[in-house]
């Protein structure tokens, strides 16, 4: 007798309903806009990191030219 309600709550938390929730396009432009900040962010930082290195060998081959 006490597992009916068990299995019964059980059953409504694994069934999913459908939500009926309209996504209007400024929720749509809202999700894509923040996807391309952050693949922008991180394609930003990753530039960052790499540049610092290549920025400082550049300079260094400058001044080994120069000395010639």
């Amino acid at each position: 007798m006490r597992l009916k309600p068990l299995l019964t709550a059980l059953l409504v938390l694994i069934v999913p309903a459908p939500a009926w929730a309209y996504m209007g396009p400024g929720l749509g432009m809202g999700a894509v806009m923040t996807s391309l900040g952050v693949i922008g962010a991180i394609l930003l930082g990753l530039f960052s990191i790499l540049w610092y290195p290549a920025k400082r060998l550049i300079r260094r081959i400058g001044r080994r030219n120069a000395r010639r």
